[in-house]
């Protein structure tokens, strides 16, 4: 049976997890629409335009993590 405490640090969790999501959608939301821009005038820096592309994935492993850290009850 779930008790009290382990439905309120599931919800942290989500809460987090989903966060991480939602702020890695929006930061790349502008970071591909310019960097396709920059790509169709400049094909060489495809490389830099995909190292700023992959930098907010960062912000959902963060959230992943933390999720993990609060379901297993780290913290």
């Amino acid at each position: 049976m779930i008790t009290t405490p382990d439905a309120i640090l599931a919800l942290a969790a989500s809460i987090a997890i989903a966060g991480g999501l939602i702020g890695t959608g929006m930061a790349q939301q502008g970071i591909g629409a310019a960097g396709m821009g920059i790509i169709a005038e400049k094909p060489e820096k495809f490389g830099q335009v995909l190292f700023f592309f992959v930098i907010p994935e960062t912000l959902w492993i963060i959230g992943f993590v933390l999720g993990i850290i609060l379901l297993l009850h780290v913290i």
